[in-house]
């Protein structure tokens, strides 16, 4: 194993938590929008969105192989971005008739975006 192997894997984590922190972002951005995406003619709000990631990963006859001959001791590889998807959770509902896309009862979607969470 390289010295410079733990800083390999340190470094994709923090790549890989960067991306996550910029998707965080853009939610709390688009936490009060209304008009995020038109489905179907109407418009919807915006959409939470969530990161996967998963380990950067050999596969095994290569993590085998290295395993015997020496040149890994079992540390891992890092992490790596699979992807980027809406939060299926319901969108939030607040009563404004005032609101300019509310519905005929008074009720405005929100996003499903939740600051606190």
């Amino acid at each position: 194993m390289r010295l410079t192997n733990g800083f390999d894997i340190s470094s994709s984590a923090l790549t890989a938590q960067r991306f996550r922190m910029d998707v965080i972002s853009s939610n709390i951005a688009n936490a009060d929008s209304t008009r995020a995406q038109m489905v179907n003619g109407k418009w919807v709000p915006y959409h939470r969105k969530l990161v996967s990631f998963e380990p950067k990963q050999q596969n095994f006859a290569e993590s085998f192989a290295n395993a015997m001959s020496g040149k890994n001791s079992g540390a891992g590889n890092g992490v790596r971005v699979t992807q980027v998807i809406d939060d299926p959770s319901p969108f939030r509902q607040h009563y404004d008739p005032t609101h300019p896309d509310a519905d005929e009862n008074g009720m405005v979607l929100l996003p499903n975006v939740r600051p606190v969470d």
